[in-house]
């Protein structure tokens, strides 16, 4: 999917605690008010391919439930989710439209990304059981995993690193053993030429 985010879980050696009473507070701290756009650089590490897929551009929450993701590189595409639709566009070609119900993957990113620019805790511990590790006011890393057994067959977890008030990289590992991680933010130039999963975990576990 072209709107896939993965933004989401690294593969960790450590487990981050259970949900703390802190959780719900560091996630309101999250909070923006809409628009809110950051810039990305995504790279997914799929089973089929010796190198990572590297894409970057911005993503943008337009308010409500509705998200953009503009891709700038290496080819231009834009990517929206509103009204429960998903719309693609390529320069030259037709727009794609297809139901969010098709793509549970989506509706995963629409959940979590929506719920953290938010501030939104009640909507993103509906949808996901929470564990919080780290210090809210220094690095912190927030795991989520879908409560929904049918998204869970397609999305294993997403993990969200950040440091004080701000969201510096996500990571989604989906069921199949793929994995999408995307630098947000000043980090996305950082994103390396030929990117590894080790690589990438040191970058969002530096400093700022």
């Amino acid at each position: 999917m072209g709107l896939l985010l993965p933004l989401w879980a690294s593969a960790s050696a450590s487990e981050p605690a259970p949900a703390a009473s802190s959780a719900p507070a560091l996630i309101a701290a999250l909070g923006q008010p809409a628009p809110a756009r950051t810039a990305f650089a995504e790279a997914r590490f799929l089973q089929v391919l010796d190198r990572p897929l590297v894409v970057s551009g911005e993503l943008s929450w337009l308010g409500g439930d509705r998200l953009q993701r503009r891709v700038d590189r290496p080819q231009q595409e834009t990517s929206t989710i509103a009204d429960g639709e998903v719309v693609q566009q390529r320069a030259g070609k037709s727009p794609r439209r297809f139901s969010l119900k098709r793509a549970p993957q989506l509706q995963v990113l629409l959940d979590s990304f929506v719920a953290l620019l938010s501030g939104d805790a009640a909507r993103l511990q509906q949808a996901f059981e929470i564990r919080q590790g780290g210090d809210a006011g220094g690095a912190w890393t927030l795991t989520l995993v879908p409560r929904d057994a049918r998204v869970a067959k397609t999305v294993a977890s997403i993990r969200i690193d950040g440091y004080a008030k701000a969201s510096r990289c996500m990571h989604m590992q989906e069921a199949d053993g793929d994995l999408a991680v995307d630098l947000l933010g000043p980090l996305a130039a950082q994103m390396p030429a030929e990117p590894t999963r080790e690589a990438l975990q040191a970058l969002c576990q530096s400093a700022p």
